[in-house]
């Protein structure tokens, strides 16, 4: 998840990331997290100052991938077709490789809602209303569907990309058979694509 070029900074903000998605934040000792980074506390303290500066650093990193992704992939959404695939595919493919992360995110806006809607608009918001204005666009072209509402669009594919990875392994037993994380994925997409793209003439 990180860009961080330090092994050592980079050690501790993996297993912060981690432990903070299992066990919340709360509940989470900064001296669990150095124990398992494999350094002391004095160094995590070195490189973080204190548990949330160390928390602040984890969200920053998080933020910032989707910042410079984002912009890669906001064009993909008007071309249609394999183009807003490849968007799908990122977007959940980013979530299933690190599926901490997408626990991190619901545990941190259910838990400290201020700081993470504040942290959302200042750090993506700029972005995400460009995939929107996008989106305008596509249909302006008669590519993607009319009566689709971007906005609304983008949250609940957003949103749900992060519920499936998050939680899906559990809220799979409401069902029999109980489907896999990648068969609700696939799903997703499915109902993603059908939602936006215009049908063929």
């Amino acid at each position: 998840m990180t860009r961080s070029v330090d092994p050592v900074r980079t050690r501790i903000l993996r297993e912060a990331t981690r432990l903070f998605a299992a066990n919340g934040y709360d509940a989470t000792p900064i001296q669990a997290v150095a124990a398992a980074a494999g350094v002391t506390r004095p160094t995590l303290v070195y490189h973080f100052g204190s548990k949330e500066g160390l928390r602040d650093a984890v969200l920053t990193e998080l933020l910032a991938h989707w910042q410079a992704e984002l912009p890669r992939l906001m064009a993909a959404v008007t071309k249609g077709g394999p183009r807003l695939d490849a968007l799908l595919d990122a977007l959940f493919g980013w979530f299933r490789q690190e599926p901490a992360l997408a626990r991190l995110l619901l545990r941190e806006m259910l838990d400290r809602p201020e700081d993470m809607g504040n942290r959302l608009r200042a750090g993506l918001q700029p972005w995400t209303s460009l995939l929107v204005e996008a989106i305008r666009l596509g249909q302006g072209a008669g590519l993607l569907q009319a009566q689709a509402d971007p906005g609304a669009y983008v949250l609940l594919v957003i949103s749900a990309a992060i519920g499936v990875v998050a939680i899906g392994e559990h809220a799979g037993a409401l069902t029999t058979p109980e489907p896999s994380v990648d068969a609700q994925v696939a799903e997703l997409t499915r109902i993603a694509r059908a939602a936006l793209l215009a049908p063929r003439s």
